[in-house]
């Protein structure tokens, strides 16, 4: 894990050049100032620059900034992400993360997830414990690539933890942490295997009775789990979002073989009040361990965004110059 702990100095250098973005920018708009956001990362401290442009040369799987601001003055955490939407909770550490992240890769997003916002809340919904979204808390997220589904998919998932009063922890496993046995490896470098879109790309509203569509329904992709150099792979995988092409035994329990050994070789990563962790979504898997949510505004809270190292296959993909995946 590469990790860099800003000096009080560049703590409050980082604020400076957010609270100066901000005072420019009166109406939040970050899929509108993203470019922006982008030129004004360069006025970030040359040491956090140097940390983040050699952890992205070297592939670091994990990457984790500590000492970020974060307003001491903290609003409560929203009981839900359209609340936070709504009241446009914690602006600055979405900046924050942005002018960060922006060093790495460039940030987008998706169409149907949280009203295609640029930046997400990761905060414990009333009624969503036991889902297998980020708003969930009782529920366990398994390890999971972000957006397995989609060929664009980030090349990094970002989230800044502004509230973890309860050490709740991100868990990560490397590809390269597993030895995956010969027979397995060689499945699961074929082209076996569907890619289905996880439950938070569902159009119902969260707090519908309606249920999520079956994974037979959804669009998916056909693909390989392991891809890529032969030697020091990249890896595509989510034990609920993912399958073996139907009949094939073989394939069905690689994929269970391959999940358990990376279960197996999973770390925690416990995130406190600003610090931010930049996950290789090719080379790492992530989840989250299980908590008790008290709604009363104290519980874990997160912003996410997905940074993708080339922005332009965005635009191939749905042909047009959007960050908005969908």
């Amino acid at each position: 894990m590469a990790r860099y702990v800003l000096s009080d100095v560049e703590r409050n250098e980082v604020a400076a050049v957010a609270d100066g973005f901000l005072a420019t920018h009166p109406n939040w708009a970050p899929l509108e100032y993203a470019d922006d956001i982008r030129v004004e990362a360069e006025r970030l401290p040359l040491g956090v620059r140097r940390f983040l442009v050699s952890s992205r040369a070297a592939e670091d799987a994990t990457i984790v900034l500590g000492n970020l601001p974060v307003d001491e003055n903290l609003v409560p955490t929203p009981p839900s992400w359209e609340i936070a939407e709504k009241e446009a909770a914690a602006v600055r550490e979405e900046l924050v993360l942005l002018l960060v992240g922006s060093v790495l890769g460039e940030p987008f997003g998706w169409v149907n997830q949280q009203n295609g916002r640029l930046v997400h809340d990761i905060c414990p919904s009333r009624g969503q414990e036991n889902s297998l979204t980020s708003a969930s808390s009782e529920q366990q997220l398994t390890l999971h690539t972000e957006d397995v589904f989609h060929s664009c998919r980030g090349d990094y998932v970002a989230l800044m933890c502004l509230r973890n009063p309860d050490a709740v922890g991100t868990t990560v496993a490397l590809v390269e942490s597993v030895e995956f046995p010969e027979p397995i490896r060689r499945i699961l470098h074929q082209d076996r295997f569907r890619f289905f879109p996880d439950d938070s790309h569902h159009v119902v509203p969260q707090h519908s009775v309606e249920r999520p569509s079956a994974l037979q329904d959804r669009p998916h992709e056909v693909a390989s789990v392991l891809f890529g150099p032969e030697g020091a792979p990249y890896l595509r995988i989510d034990a609920d979002f993912t399958e073996a092409l139907p009949g094939d035994a073989e394939a069905e329990a690689a994929l269970r073989e391959a999940a358990g050994l990376l279960a197996a070789a999973a770390q925690r990563v416990v995130l406190s009040p600003g610090d931010a962790v930049f996950i290789d979504n090719h080379r790492a898997v992530h989840g989250r361990d299980t908590f008790t949510p008290r709604y009363d505004g104290t519980d874990r809270w997160l912003k996410r965004t997905s940074l993708v190292r080339d922005l332009r296959r965005t635009y191939v993909r749905t042909k047009t110059r959007a960050r908005l995946l969908g």
